[in-house]
């Protein structure tokens, strides 16, 4: 219930400052990570207007269609047999997070770089745990390891247990760019507290979210984000019917290992 109470003071508030007529420094994000950990994979709001929120960002498909990547204004699906697709704008999703990305202070990334320094690097850097943040990387990578997720038929299975089996794909000596967030820990049931990244290969060949890598080289760039827009689907039936009061952190942490 306490969730459900944040989700409605977020959108108020945003509401009563004009932020619905301005993207700048807006995270975006429709539904909640906890109802997509409980099966809500249809989804209600299309490709052409989550475009209308932002030109960054990352989520899913309807009926959990493998990953997205929004990079340049143009959206891409990685789909459960590692490729790339272009989706139709008006193509739906069940959960997706996106802003209008705006660098600040790019920075190098060392050689040999992987997902934990990068998180140590990063934490140092962007102190403040009580912000949003999206961060980009360019460049070259030693190795990459990602996954995505199949499409899925009803009776839809949890999330959990659909990533057990999960198609991994593993990429050595692959330039690219690294897409995702760091949200705070308060957004628990929300979004995903900590870090959720996704990639995409620089020929749009390969992607997919990030299990592990390793750098070669890159740039990394951050934009600080401190307005938050939640909104969550009203004519999907499964949304209404789940109960969303259960603590799925566990599950949480099981899905994005």
């Amino acid at each position: 219930m306490k969730r459900f109470i944040f989700c409605i003071a977020v959108a108020v508030c945003l509401f009563a400052t004009g932020c619905a007529t301005s993207t700048d420094s807006v995270l975006f994000q429709t539904s909640t990570i906890d109802a997509l950990l409980a099966s809500v994979y249809d989804g209600e709001l299309s490709c052409r207007e989550l475009l209308e929120h932002g030109n960054f960002g990352i989520g899913t498909f309807d009926a959990l269609d493998g990953e997205m990547v929004l990079l340049d204004s143009k959206i891409y699906q990685i789909k459960a047999d590692g490729h790339v697709y272009t989706p139709k704008l008006s193509t739906m999703t069940p959960f997706a997070t996106v802003c209008e990305f705006s660098g600040e202070d790019p920075f190098q990334l060392g050689v040999a770089t992987d997902y934990d320094e990068l998180k140590r690097l990063l934490d140092k850097r962007i102190p403040n745990q009580n912000l949003f943040y999206a961060i980009k990387i360019s460049g070259k990578f030693r190795q990459i390891k990602t996954r995505s997720v199949p499409r899925q038929k009803k009776p839809y299975p949890p999330l959990k247990e659909i990533t057990k089996n999960q198609p991994e794909f593993e990429m050595k000596n692959v330039s690219g760019n690294i897409v995702g967030f760091r949200c705070p820990p308060y957004v628990t049931g929300i979004n995903v507290p900590g870090y959720h990244l996704h990639f995409i290969s620089s020929d749009k060949s390969s992607g997919g979210h990030i299990l592990s890598f390793e750098l070669l080289e890159g740039i990394c760039e951050v934009d600080t984000l401190n307005r938050y827009f939640l909104t969550l689907p009203i004519a999907t039936k499964e949304f209404s019917t789940t109960d969303l009061s259960l603590d799925r952190s566990e599950d949480l942490n099981n899905v994005e290992r």
